[in-house]
């Protein structure tokens, strides 16, 4: 089948980003317009989104690329343009949908804010960004994308830039990610440099590393330049010690919490993993690296996520373990069961954010201990996060489930540790989302009285996306013959048949967690504080983040301040003293000089005289000397 919608697939940033030069140009006044503007915005692309995937997707699909040249230089061209495959269809439309319903949901959430038309502006931005990336068919463009979601993700994050918190969230993303962005520029500098012809698009590297050309590079660059690319992901996808950022994100609107956490910026990390995922397959000590880190950031953050009181904290916390289970399963060479999770936790993690929303909207507070009783007076609202935390814990037959299910079995089969990490990951995830389903939905009321249901504009898209978080899971089934998603993508390994003792063990944790939260924070036969009583060093550890912001406080950033101080010493009393020395001495001998030529005689007879004695002296004294 010939590709007919994937030649117009450069249409699809385009059109958000038409949305924001032309609310830009209306400016701030034009506050409903710019909601039917950016709605409008992001449907287009959707609907062209979706014709693209669903031509991936016929039979005989063919993938389109398309490059015009952009730099030349002598006999060197710089090619960039665009690249549709199964894997960029299929974030081409989970992209588009998702900023489609955080769209919709915002024209409620943020119909009070004056700035309304300069959110969508943003928020129009931060997509074509972001679709620019997906589509980019070379690193180089993809970088310049890779940019831009990080200035998109500092505006829309500091948006409500009054509040000291949001500033100081805004600048701690913007300048943690950049930390991992310098690895990624050195990576693509490195390849630039030993890639023949200096190639840097997508379908040349594949050919270079998948082909085992890669032998000319060197194995030991080609861990270099993985690891580095690996850094640029850490950074945009919150893997430690590069996750600081991105619990403070939470100072932004909540929709743009929906729409970083759960198919953009986050995601773009992932990502490019696998878009350059030839190169891993090259190097073992990479694949390795990038399996540990993901499954020690999947634990890591489910614990810290255990004694969060904020619900937006916890859920972005959990975004965080999320992402270390997709890498887990990238670094076990399993590209499907990554962009499987990536597929599914954009629907239920989107979810869970604008629930979270709906319930602040209401109620006025994010500390879940302030919350509860709000199942019985916001019905919709409860029954869709509800699914949202049962997709997320892993209960199936929710889509979490099946794509945790295909990572844990991935594990199992390659490293039993990784696998018990995953497992234990997976209780701390089942304990810590009953435990805010349970404080915040069940219980007595502590709201005021007036706590009611989100209007339509907000409920459907919760309803929208609790559908797809339950049935998303079905598009790779661990079967013969339904395995569609890993037949689909460009899989490297082998796919492992489901494995009935995974199951089991991911359904009972699930189950355990959540039972386990129903005793303390239901029932009450076990005591809240039981675990803080016993071990309160253990507590006062996950209460602070295992102290991460004050070892970079401490360790980076105070080091770093004496540094500059350092420099900037002797760059006043050193470098610029000797400069003010040499211009006073200038200035000194040219007012002697001037004193000395003032047009009497006798001054200069006077400074005759002294020179034919010290001339004297220095003739007769020579033989003292």
């Amino acid at each position: 089948m010939d590709t007919v919608y994937s030649q117009y697939a450069w249409l699809i940033p385009v059109f958000p980003l038409i949305a924001f030069l032309i609310i830009t140009a209306l400016g701030r006044g034009a506050r409903h317009a710019a909601v039917l503007i950016a709605l409008t915005g992001s449907l287009l692309p959707f609907l062209l989104s979706l014709l693209v995937l669903m031509e991936q997707l016929g039979s005989g699909e063919k993938e389109y690329s398309e490059r015009f040249t952009w730099l030349a230089i002598g006999d060197f061209h710089l090619a960039m343009g665009i690249e549709v495959t199964h894997l960029t269809a299929l974030m081409l439309a989970v992209v588009t949908f998702i900023s489609l319903l955080v769209n919709l949901y915002s024209a409620s959430y943020m119909s009070k804010d004056e700035r309304i038309a300069v959110y969508y502006g943003y928020v129009a931005l931060f997509t074509f960004a972001m679709l620019g990336l997906v589509l980019s068919d070379n690193l180089l463009t993809m970088y310049i994308f890779w940019e831009l979601v990080g200035v998109c993700s500092f505006l829309l994050v500091g948006f409500w830039y009054a509040k000291p918190a949001a500033r100081a969230a805004a600048k701690k993303a913007f300048i943690v990610t950049r930390v991992g962005d310098v690895g990624l520029l050195l990576a693509i500098l490195l390849l630039f440099w030993h890639m023949p012809d200096h190639t840097l698009d997508f379908a040349n590297i594949h050919n270079v590393f998948a082909d085992g050309q890669h032998s000319v590079i060197g194995a030991g660059m080609t861990t270099l330049i993985a690891i580095l690319i690996f850094v640029g992901a850490m950074g945009k996808s919150g893997q430690f010690p590069l996750h600081v950022w991105l619990p403070d994100a939470m100072e932004g609107p909540t929709p743009i919490s929906a729409l970083i956490h759960a198919a953009t910026m986050v995601a773009a990390g992932v990502f490019l993993v696998v878009r350059t995922f030839d190169i891993f397959m090259a190097s073992p000590a990479a694949m390795e690296v990038v399996a540990y880190i993901g499954a020690f950031t999947a634990i890591f953050a489910a614990s810290i996520a255990l004694v969060q009181s904020d619900i937006k904290r916890i859920l972005a916390y959990s975004t965080i373990s999320q992402l270390g289970y997709m890498m887990l399963a990238l670094g076990l060479g399993s590209i499907s069961g990554g962009v499987f999770h990536l597929f599914t936790h954009a629907f239920f993690k989107a979810l869970l954010f604008l629930g979270a929303g709906s319930v602040i909207h209401a109620l006025h507070t994010q500390n879940i201990h302030e919350m509860g009783g709000v199942g019985a007076r916001m019905k919709i609202t409860t029954w869709t996060f509800g699914i949202g935390a049962l997709a997320l814990i892993g209960i199936p037959p929710f889509s979490g489930f099946w794509s945790k299910d295909a990572i844990l079995t991935v594990a199992l089969a390659n490293d039993p540790l990784l696998f018990a990490v995953g497992v234990v990951t997976a209780l701390l995830t089942a304990l810590y989302m009953s435990r805010l389903f349970f404080l915040v939905f069940l219980g007595k009321p502590k709201g005021g009285g007036h706590v009611r249901e989100s209007n339509r504009i907000m409920t459907i898209p919760l309803i929208v996306l609790a559908v797809f978080a339950a049935i998303s899971g079905f598009v790779e089934m661990p079967w013969s013959g339904l395995d569609r998603l890993s037949r689909w993508l460009p899989e490297t390994v082998p796919n492992h048949d489901g494995n009935e003792l995974v199951m089991i063990i991911s359904t009972a944790v699930g189950a355990l967690g959540i039972y386990l939260g129903w005793l303390v924070y239901v029932k009450g036969s076990i005591a809240r504080d039981t675990f803080s009583a016993r071990l309160p060093w253990l507590m006062r550890l996950l209460e602070r983040k295992y102290y991460m912001d004050e070892f970079f406080r401490y360790g980076v950033i105070v080091p770093l301040q004496y540094v500059g101080r350092t420099l900037q010493a002797v760059d006043d009393y050193i470098v610029d003293g000797v400069v003010r020395l040499v211009a006073a001495g200038t200035l000194w001998t040219g007012r002697g000089v001037t004193r000395s030529h003032n047009g009497q005689i006798q001054t200069y007879g006077l400074l005759t005289a002294l020179g034919i004695i010290a001339l004297l002296i220095a003739i007769v004294g020579r033989r003292f000397w």
